[in-house]
């Protein structure tokens, strides 16, 4: 299987509707904390596996630094999420979920920023460089 087609079969779509539900009921204003803890309630439902607040290991010329990274939520075991209720995303968010990416091995990673209204506006997709 192409690197492509496993990016398309990537449970985004399942991932997104997830988030639009919880911001339905939800709505904006509140912390990461309340969309985070909604977004494992509404993704158990779907029964769509996932773990929260997964470390992520690295090691640097063949040595370990231990934990570098904690992931928000690995989906599937495939794509990482990271929530955010910021006014605006910027480099720094869509950089860490890029070095979340490279240490994990996985190609995708959905910044979702729950302070947007609709939230799938809010709503990047990071594919990582292979």
């Amino acid at each position: 299987m192409s690197t492509m087609n496993e990016i398309q079969n990537d449970f985004s779509h399942e991932i997104i509707g997830a988030a639009v539900e919880v911001q339905r009921v939800l709505g904006t204003g509140l912390l990461e904390q309340a969309y985070s803890a909604a977004l494992a309630i509404e993704l158990a439902e779907r029964e769509i596996g996932f773990a929260r607040d997964v470390p992520l290991s690295a090691a640097y010329k063949g040595r370990s630094l231990g934990e570098v990274y904690r992931a928000g939520f690995v989906i599937e075991q495939s794509v990482i999420v990271e929530l955010r209720t910021v006014d605006a995303l910027n480099d720094l968010n869509r950089a860490q979920v890029m070095a979340a990416l490279r240490v994990s091995g996985f190609k995708l990673g959905l910044l979702i920023n729950f302070n947007v209204f609709p939230v799938v506006k809010g709503v990047h997709r990071i594919v990582s460089k292979p």
